[in-house]
């Protein structure tokens, strides 16, 4: 057992191997799948790379956390090396709070700035007047400034439908996943069982009513990732944030098998602290996004 303070130092692993080899299998088959999405090619083979990438993704993370799990059952880590597993989780989640801030900052500089200037508001058109002399500054963008080559949506989505069901979905998740932690701390297994697979049932109930949200768009509402500046952020954030969901629900799955197993106890639960941890931020990312992509 570790009960000193210690760092414990693993044998050479081949994981950070694979994930570098998913990583780049993965977003070489995205590019491929969606440059030839543009160049409306069939036979593209850029979802199959895709897939091949996400499968290896799959596997590293299913090896290295399933080692990481191996070694925490086993007594291998002491207090220090739970300190760092905090700090580490910690700084993973600010690094996830700048990505998400990069993409509500193109969208604020579109809306506030980009449009604004391209219609001439506060100030001549310039150039942009002789290129596009009938455009005019709205958000939602429907009309964009060239609509022959980039046809704006029909019709934007209304919030108080299905994004306003997810909202209440995501709080209320927030609520379960809260309730199934506090459970674990007071050593209540049957009522942290019950409480995190409702957290999970809600995840996957958000994810289909965004798929079938996205059908909407795509078939009737002609709100694509191709129909202009909305249709481009419109999907960049809320897409993001689905697979950030995606990626939530599968680790409190994984949770919820670890405490079938009886994994974690009052002292010592951090994977599952880290798990509630990232669903909360998964949550006030949604709540932003509700806000100033579908409200306002």
């Amino acid at each position: 057992m570790a009960i000193h303070e210690h760092y414990y130092v693993p044998a050479q692993s081949k994981w950070p191997i694979i994930a570098t080899l998913g990583m780049l299998v993965t977003m070489f088959g995205l590019g491929t799948w969606f440059n030839d999405l543009k160049a409306a090619r069939p036979d593209s083979h850029g979802p199959l790379i895709f897939f091949v990438g996400g499968l290896l993704l799959a596997y590293m993370l299913f090896g290295w956390f399933g080692t990481v799990i191996k070694e925490s059952r086993a007594g291998l880590y002491s207090a220090q090396m739970d300190r760092s597993f905090r700090w580490g989780m910690s700084w993973f989640i600010f690094s996830e709070v700048m990505f998400f801030i990069a993409f509500f900052g193109a969208l604020f500089y579109v809306r506030n700035l980009s449009v604004p200037w391209l219609a001439g508001d506060g100030g001549a058109k310039g150039i942009a007047h002789l290129l596009w002399p009938n455009f005019q500054n709205t958000w939602p963008l429907l009309n964009n400034p060239d609509p022959k080559l980039f046809p704006g949506p029909r019709e934007t989505i209304s919030p108080w439908g299905l994004p306003l069901l997810n909202t209440v979905l995501l709080v209320s998740s927030s609520v379960t996943v809260t309730i199934a932690h506090h459970a674990l701390k007071n050593g209540h297994r049957g009522a942290l069982k019950i409480w995190l697979a409702i957290t999970v049932l809600l995840g996957i109930a958000f994810l289909t009513f965004q798929a079938k949200e996205y059908i909407h768009a795509y078939h009737e509402l002609g709100l694509t990732l191709g129909s202009g500046i909305y249709g481009a952020t419109f999907f960049m954030l809320t897409g993001f944030h689905g697979a950030h969901v995606t990626i939530g629900t599968l680790i409190l799955f994984v949770m919820l098998m670890r405490v079938m197993r009886g994994h974690f106890n009052a002292e010592h639960q951090f994977g599952f602290e880290a798990a509630s941890w990232y669903w909360h931020f998964v949550d006030v990312v949604w709540i932003g996004l509700f806000v100033f992509v579908y409200v306002l």
